[in-house]
């Protein structure tokens, strides 16, 4: 079995799910549990527009309308949460283009956060081995 990803959360992404109503929460929540162990929810689909299935979005619809989860694994060892939002269009499904704009930024950021990381994680590794 594969190891538990580390989570990066890109942005306001983390307070953002914090937000949601109880039932997105935990569905967006499980959902991003199991990309962590390596598995994808039946809720997450490949982000159209992003020529990869390496973007993925979470949808769960629920008595307070449309919420949407959006990350990347992309990276190895992280899965990065790039937006998690509350679909407020009252027609169609497509995402707003701020929606969009919003995630393809996060998206750039999610590299710098993730080389950090690595980082962090070599001299971590390097401390361990010296002991």
């Amino acid at each position: 079995m594969e190891a538990k990803k580390e989570i990066l959360w890109i942005g306001s992404s983390k307070p953002d799910l914090q937000s949601l109503v109880g039932e997105a929460q935990d569905e967006i929540g499980y959902a991003l549990f199991q990309a962590q162990m390596g598995g994808k929810s039946e809720k997450a689909k490949p982000f159209k527009g992003f020529g990869s299935a390496n973007v993925l979005e979470i949808v769960v619809f629920s008595i307070g309308g449309t919420y949407r989860g959006v990350y990347t694994v992309r990276f190895k060892g992280v899965i990065a949460v790039l937006h998690v939002f509350h679909k407020k269009s009252t027609h169609g499904i497509k995402t707003s283009k701020q929606d969009i704009e919003l995630i393809k930024s996060r998206l750039k950021l999610s590299e710098e956060d993730y080389n950090v990381w690595m980082l962090k994680e070599e001299k971590k590794n390097e401390k361990e081995k010296s002991q």
